[in-house]
């Protein structure tokens, strides 16, 4: 994993700050497109960035398609040159009515969303008719193939719902989805194993549809540890996400994959609470810390061990505490980057060691406009 060097303008950022390289984000998207093999192929999760400036770079590389987890994150996919938006969170609530608005007021964007039970698809429904607009909406089956947090197992339900879809004027059967989040595995060789038995399920659904006349357009299949083993079929959509910033987690676990943490985090000492421990100003609001420690690695210090986190605060033990003066800068690469993205107001720009440029992390928001 990187040993990054850091910036050269530090003493001018607060901290604690999310700070964005340049040049391995170019490279992540190179490897990106290198590995699907043609940028139609792919359809990158924005829920990781949340950011106008990578949507249009996505853009500019020939990406076209996009999934997002949030109303918000489908506005600005729509705004940002985006032609195909995937919602990855089925629309329930007031968000069925805000999909159709957004729907509405983008007739050139292509919009679609999972659905995994028969009341969404009415909701939806509705939704769209009441809407207006005239326009479809398209609708992804959600399959369940092994992680048990949304989606209908490939079977008689998943056909059924399928059915459903069709019966309705203002929406469009557009495919399969089927995200393999659980299949982190650390040997590539099992995870490929792991990856095409999941999957089999969704193989078999898409055979049965078609021999019953039913057209399957479209399967979007993975997430970013699974990207290159569904990269290896034919006819399907891509969608990592991580993939374009990285992070400690899956660098760590996951050597195979061609990717280097992009994002990076300043932090400073703020105190010494003992000879052997430094206090940093990276709490809970500025490092995501759902998982268990550690919520960051720091390549100055590997040996740095986390011995309390809080709201604003992360004290680390190190035997090399008396290195550092208060208001010392060390550079921390978080473990999970998606929720450490949505933490920061604002992001800098990172070039060629400096921080040149602050990019506010529009779609963190909840709503924007719809």
């Amino acid at each position: 994993m990187t040993s990054w060097p850091g910036i050269t303008n530090a003493d001018e950022i607060p901290s604690p700050a999310l700070l964005l390289d340049d040049a391995l984000m170019a490279s992540n998207l190179a490897s990106m497109l290198r590995i699907a093999g043609d940028p139609a192929r792919l359809r990158p999760h924005l829920k990781t960035h949340k950011l106008p400036q990578l949507v249009r770079r996505q853009v500019e590389a020939g990406i076209t398609k996009a999934k997002v987890a949030t109303i918000a994150e489908a506005e600005m996919a729509a705004v940002y040159g985006v032609q195909d938006v995937l919602l990855s969170m089925q629309p329930v609530g007031p968000n069925a009515h805000r999909l159709a608005r957004l729907a509405a007021l983008f007739p050139q964007v292509r919009f679609s969303a999972i659905v995994d039970a028969p009341e969404v698809v009415a909701l939806v429904t509705r939704a769209m008719n009441d809407s207006e607009s005239g326009r479809v909406l398209g609708a992804f089956v959600d399959l369940d193939i092994g992680q048990h947090r949304t989606g209908v197992a490939p079977g008689p339900a998943a056909v059924a719902l399928v059915e459903e879809i069709r019966r309705h004027p203002t929406l469009q059967f557009r495919g399969l989805h089927a995200y393999d989040g659980h299949l982190g595995i650390v040997d590539p060789v099992a995870r490929a194993v792991a990856c095409d038995a999941a999957f089999a399920g969704v193989e078999a659904l898409r055979d049965q549809l078609v021999a019953s006349a039913i057209p399957v357009p479209v399967i979007i299949a993975g997430g970013s540890p699974t990207f290159p083993m569904h990269a290896r079929r034919t006819g399907v959509e891509l969608s990592p996400g991580t993939t374009v910033l990285w992070d400690a987690g899956y660098g760590t676990r996951l050597a195979d994959l061609p990717f280097e943490p992009a994002a990076f985090l300043l932090t400073r000492v703020v105190s010494r609470p003992a000879p052997d421990c430094l206090c940093l100003d990276l709490g809970h609001k500025a490092v995501g810390s759902e998982m268990a420690p550690p919520r960051a690695i720091f390549p100055a210090l590997p040996e740095a061990e986390a011995i309390s986190h809080s709201e604003e605060h992360l004290v680390l033990r190190t035997p090399r505490a008396g290195e550092f003066a208060l208001g010392d800068v060390l550079y921390a690469i978080p473990w999970h980057v998606c929720p450490t993205v949505a933490l920061h107001q604002e992001a800098w720009l990172v070039r060629d060691g400096r921080a040149v440029e602050r990019w506010t992390v529009e779609a963190r928001a909840r709503r924007i406009t719809i």
